[in-house]
């Protein structure tokens, strides 16, 4: 439970100046917090090392937050499944989001469980508020990308995969 907090505590530290791109520019935080409370009380996952890299999953791809740093703090397993989730920022878009449909195959099983919870959170967001000037199309776009991920992913959890597809069936 420590831990939990502390992870908490420094993801809202680093995330702290960051919003959502809904129209009401929520705290960015919100996000991480929710993929970990997907995972524990959606999913029955009681892994720490997957909770605490679910609310860590976006610190070094959107933050200053380095490797070193998380494995200082929560270890060098936590670390590595952040990384398996990491997109590498240099690249350009269309290349992050081909290599995330191309590598979700082999990312190991705990990775799989973030990169999930992170698919549904971001569908039911855009779901129930979505961000600011998305067209009809564009969420479409997004489900279906983030179909072509998940589709990498099955075998992972059965039942996160269900809450998965129930979000896409809502998909606008």
């Amino acid at each position: 439970m420590k831990q939990l907090i502390a992870a908490i505590a420094f993801a809202a530290e680093k995330h702290r100046n960051q919003r959502r791109k809904d129209e009401e520019s929520s705290p960015y935080i919100n996000h991480p917090i929710a993929l970990a409370n997907l995972l524990a009380n959606e999913a029955g996952i009681d892994d720490l090392r997957v909770l605490l890299a679910a609310v860590l999953h976006d610190t070094i791809e959107d933050t200053e937050t380095t490797e070193q740093e998380l494995v200082r703090n929560f270890g060098q397993e936590v670390a590595d499944i952040v990384l398996e989730v990491t997109d590498d920022k240099s690249l350009p878009k269309a290349e992050r989001k081909r290599l995330q449909v191309d590598h979700a195959a082999g990312i190991s099983r705990r990775a799989k469980l973030v990169k999930l919870a992170d698919k549904i959170c971001n569908m039911r967001d855009i779901g129930s508020s979505p961000p600011a000037g998305w067209s009809v199309e564009r969420k479409r776009d997004y489900f279906d990308w983030a179909k072509a991920v998940v589709d990498g992913l099955r075998g992972a959890h059965p039942g996160l995969e269900h809450l998965f597809d129930a979000a896409y069936r809502a998909r606008p």
